[in-house]
Formats: structure tokens, C-alpha cells, sequence
């Protein structure tokens, strides 16, 4: 687990270098003017903090296709992006209401709901900014498919149309366990799933590897929501770095709150079990991914 969490940091160091790039006011190419609140909203809401999972799995994915993390690292810095837009609007008041996100006060405590909004709205735009560029891979008809496959898990038919159910659900008195399954495989697993198959596109694998790489991150993101909401249960604002136990006050239908703690605890080795599985056609490649697996389902915040 040690040697994971090296690559794991050294991965987001890697994608740190490149959003602080992405975000000097100096190095945009853009002609017009670019408001300095907006972009201090922006940095806020996507520097310095974060696993970075979601490029870490774009760039193992790729890597088991000969793909370096030099090379793939952009296209895992644009699903970033997308992640930190996602959690600026998640945050908003009209959302799920939080004021703490990575041990720091949330964008809209920090600048305003008005300037949140819109940061959100910069990051997810600067996201697809980033795909078109020839950084992300060599090949336009590469970068295309990167785009269908980011908008459509970032969009209606993913994170935010899992979002909108997660709302929905709060106005429920119950909630049956495929609902919840359903609204977590959009609004969580999408970006994951979309990561893991990101990785394959990026190194032209083939149809087989790609949905073997797509089941692994259903497995994942599966798996990272249900310790979350194990988390969010058990662990503490200070620990997490946002707050917990909202769940539980809201009354949100969650499977921790369907199973127990002990039974989801054993469904979330159950999903691990399964996805180190998944990897096996790809031998000693996988170890890296087995690692993040493992980690998904052990770590602490």
C-alpha cells in the first residue's frame, strides 16, 4: 500500500503542475479579458487538495496499453476538472448545502453563491478546452471520442442526471435499493467508469479491453461510494475534510442505511473481490489498479 500511495501522489503531483499551468491568469491563450475573482474561485475550488483518483485511472488504465502518464495525463486533468465543477455545484446551497470541502470552506462560502455558480460553470467549459487540444492525444478522431464518452458521464445520462435523482430522493420517505444502486452509478460511478474506459481509448484497445476496463470501474466507483457512505457514518469532519453524518440527519436512503454497517462493509470486499478479477486478463500490469481497488475500499478519507 505504500508503494501505491508514492504513485498515487506522484500521479497528482503530475496533474497539480498542469491545472496550476491551466490556471495562470498569464499562460491562458485566451484573447479576452479573464476576471481575476473568477479565476481565484477556480483555483480555490481545484487546486491543492483531492485524491486525484480520476486522472490516476486515466493515466494505469492507459499505462496497461504502453501509454506513459506524460502522454496521458491531459485527459486525465480534463476529467478533473469536470470532477471539481461537479463538487463547486454539489456544494451550492441549493444542493446538498455543505460549507466545508477539503478541510477548506466550499467555493460559495468563500466567494459567493453567484461566483460558485460560475466557476463551476468555467471549469466544466475549460474541461472540453483542454480534450480538444493535441496534448491529449495526436489523433482528432481519438480526442472526439474522448469528448462523446466525457459528456455523456458527465451529463443527463451520468453524473448529473444522478444528481437530480439523489435530489429526488430526499423528498422520499423510502427508497428501494435499485433506485439507490441506480442514482450512485450515476451521480459517483459515472466519472469513475469513465476514467477506467478514458484509459483505454487513449491506448487503442480493443473492443474486449475496453468493456473489461469499463467493468472494473463500475466495480470501483460501486465500491468508493458504498465507503463513503461508510465514512460519512463513522469518520469525522476533521478526518474527511467535509462534513459527515449528513446522510443520517437527512434521512437519505443510502445502503449502509439499507444494509448495516456490517453488511455493507462485506459488500464493499465482495466488489473488490470482483474487480481485482475483472483485471486478471492483464496479469502483473493490473498491480497498480488492483492497488487503487484495494485502496478504494480501505482508505480513511
Amino acid at each position: 500500500m505504500t508503494e501505491f500511495k508514492s504513485i498515487l501522489k506522484s500521479h497528482a503531483d503530475r496533474v497539480e503542475q498542469i491545472l496550476i499551468t491551466l490556471l495562470d491568469e498569464g499562460r491562458l491563450d485566451y484573447e479576452t479579458a479573464r476576471p481575476e475573482k473568477l479565476m481565484q474561485a477556480m483555483r480555490h475550488s481545484s487546486l491543492d487538495g483531492g485524491k486525484r483518483l480520476r486522472p490516476f485511472l486515466v493515466m494505469e488504465c492507459a499505462r496497461l496499453f504502453g501509454i506513459e502518464p506524460s502522454q496521458s495525463v491531459w485527459a486525465g486533468c480534463a476529467l478533473e476538472l469536470i470532477h471539481c465543477y461537479s463538487l463547486v455545484h454539489d456544494d451550492l446551497p441549493a444542493m446538498d448545502d455543505d460549507d466545508l470541502r477539503r478541510g477548506r470552506p466550499t467555493t460559495h462560502i468563500a466567494y459567493g453563491e453567484d461566483t460558485a455558480i460560475l466557476a463551476g460553470d468555467a471549469l466544466l467549459t475549460l474541461a472540453f478546452d483542454v480534450l480538444a487540444r493535441e496534448e491529449v492525444h495526436q489523433d482528432s478522431a481519438t480526442r472526439i471520442e474522448l469528448v462523446k464518452l466525457y459528456a455523456r458521464n458527465a451529463g443527463l445520462g451520468g453524473m448529473v442526471g444522478g444528481q437530480m435523482l439523489d435530489l429526488e430522493a430526499e423528498q422520499k420517505p423510502q427508497i428501494s435499493e435499485d433506485e439507490i444502486l441506480t442514482l450512485q452509478a450515476m451521480k459517483t460511478g459515472a466519472l469513475i467508469r469513465c476514467a477506467c474506459e478514458a484509459g483505454a481509448v487513449l491506448g487503442g484497445a480493443s473492443h474486449e479491453e475496453r468493456s473489461t476496463l469499463l467493468k472494473f470501474g463500475a466495480l470501483v466507483g460501486q465500491a468508493f461510494q458504498l465507503a463513503d457512505d461508510i465514512l460519512d457514518e463513522t469518520s469525522n469532519a476533521e478526518t474527511m475534510g467535509k462534513q459527515t453524518g449528513k446522510d443520517a440527519d437527512r434521512g437519505k436512503g443510502t445502503l449502509v442505511s439499507l444494509y448495516g454497517l456490517e453488511m455493507a462493509r462485506a459488500r464493499a470486499d465482495e466488489l473488490l473481490q470482483e474487480a481485482i478479477k475483472t483485471l486478471a486478463p492483464f496479469g502483473e500490469k493490473a498491480d497498480v489498479l488492483i492497488g487503487a481497488a484495494r485502496f478504494t475500499v480501505d482508505r480513511k478519507n
